[in-house]
């Protein structure tokens, strides 16, 4: 089943049920697909790489724009942002906890031979492959800054 077969199915299910922040997030999720399936080029299907970025870049301008509403304390704003993200992360993978991210950006040190920070660009060009839609590029990047601080 097909990520917009998904969103159409639990869209229905939301709207039955009267789920007004699952209705925010799923409509946003239902724009962004057809936003991206009529861009030039793209010929009218998503690839799943493609579908899980576009996912992640939704979670990621609601939480930037969740950080700006509590910096404002505007509650009932941060609480909408809070109920969207939970529902597109709904449809990403698992997230990776910060051990396991540890341990992965780890081995891949150790494949590139990286020994400072100007190694960082070999790393996060693996790292952001081979995680991707399981951590964001901003904790990739920070975790593998700590790994490579001297």
């Amino acid at each position: 089943m097909s990520l917009e077969q998904k969103v159409m199915a639990d869209l229905k299910t939301a709207m039955l049920a009267k789920d007004e922040a699952a209705l925010r997030g799923l409509r946003a999720i239902k724009a962004a697909i057809i936003l991206a399936k009529t861009a030039e080029g793209a010929g009218g299907e998503l690839k799943e790489e493609d579908e899980m970025k576009m996912l992640q870049k939704l979670v990621k301008q609601r939480k930037d724009s969740l950080e700006i509403f509590q910096q404002q304390k505007r509650t009932d704003l941060a609480q909408k942002e809070q109920e969207e993200i939970t529902v597109i992360e709904k449809f990403l993978p698992k997230q990776l906890d910060a051990e396991e991210l540890k341990q992965i950006l780890s081995r891949i040190i150790k494949e590139t031979g990286a020994s400072s920070i100007a190694d960082m660009g070999k790393v996060m060009a693996i790292a952001s492959k081979e995680l991707a839609g399981r951590a964001d590029g901003k904790t990739i990047g920070a975790a593998v800054k700590s790994l490579l601080a001297p």
